[in-house]
């Protein structure tokens, strides 16, 4: 059993009641993972994935090996056939087999490079090691999908549900950086699975996302119109799809205020973090009583945990 896509999921409502569940009683199955091993491999910076990864392992009892490629591995070779007489110092094939034999599941993080659009569409990072490994992989965030992310988000949601068919806007905010669409693509993709809930994608024209994962969503370039009674608002920012990985807007008008979310219906505020202050949302805003965003980061522990548990549970089949 891998875990690399929100689709991944069976029933998310299932999945959600079951991570509630471990959430009240973390510690319950900490002799799962005796003598079982999650190698957590980081092609790129982290704070929440990594240290609530790593907790959620603990919790079940499994042993941590951290390393971080960028810094500390050799620099990887993924196409197959490859003349190696460049950059590269070792091939996937090798790296992917030998990891396996130390680890019991597999889980990486490598974000996408937004310069070559089907390079990141093939997910060449998680591909590769998907293809050579012999154990479980886990997506810690790639180059189109954040799925333990989202998963954290639905059990941050389910926490604060509505008693009434709640709303939900993913909005588009400036940022100074390009940024991956993978945080925005899980997320859509976790809200398509909601049954009870309606769903609005709100950003400036021309920020569109893949339109193989938005489908059919609602699609509103009216950001105070999206707004308009809300029960959530997620905030995220990412760079152009269509012109791949470039900022071809910054309004600061697209910023999350209070006078927005006074639009709202006493809305939760949601984001992911890391958050840059005053451009993304404003301080009254990300401290409001209403902002759930540490909530969701303490979720990732359970989202994390669940995910794992159900790999090495399979493995006992």
């Amino acid at each position: 059993m891998n875990f690399l896509s929100i689709q991944d999921i069976d029933s998310l409502d299932k999945w959600v009641k079951q991570a509630l569940k471990i959430k009240k009683n973390p510690l319950k199955k900490k002799k799962l993972g005796k003598n079982k091993t999650l190698g957590m491999l980081f092609f790129n910076s982290s704070l929440r994935t990594r240290l609530s990864t790593q907790k959620a392992a603990m919790n079940l009892g499994m042993d941590v090996i951290v390393m971080n490629f960028n810094s500390e591995g050799w620099t990887l070779e993924f196409q197959d056939g490859a003349v190696m007489n460049q950059g590269s110092s070792e091939h996937i094939k090798e790296a992917a087999a030998v990891v396996s034999q130390y680890c019991d599941i597999i889980a990486i993080r490598a974000f996408a490079g937004l310069v070559d659009k089907e390079k990141d569409n093939a997910e060449t990072v998680i591909s590769g090691f998907m293809k050579y490994a012999s154990v479980p992989v886990v997506n810690m965030e790639s180059a189109t999908g954040h799925p333990m992310q989202s998963l954290a988000d639905a059990i941050t949601m389910a926490e604060h549900k509505t008693k009434h068919r709640a709303k939900v806007v993913l909005t588009w905010a400036p940022h100074p950086r390009a940024l991956p669409q993978a945080v925005p693509n899980s997320f859509v993709e976790m809200m398509q699975k909601q049954k009870d809930m309606d769903f609005v994608i709100t950003h400036p024209e021309g920020y569109e996302l893949n339109p193989e994962i938005t489908k059919d969503s609602v699609i509103e370039y009216d950001q105070n119109k999206a707004f308009e009674n809300a029960d959530f608002i997620y905030a995220k920012n990412w760079s152009n799809y269509k012109e791949y990985g470039k900022i071809t807007n910054s309004d600061p008008n697209w910023t999350v205020t209070a006078e927005k979310m006074a639009l709202t219906n006493n809305a939760k505020f949601m984001h992911c973090l890391p958050v840059r202050r005053n451009v993304i949302v404003t301080d009254e805003v990300i401290d409001s009583e209403n902002s759930v965003v540490i909530e969701q980061a303490n979720n990732r522990t359970y989202s994390a945990q669940l995910v794992l548990q159900k790999i090495l549970e399979n493995g006992k089949k």
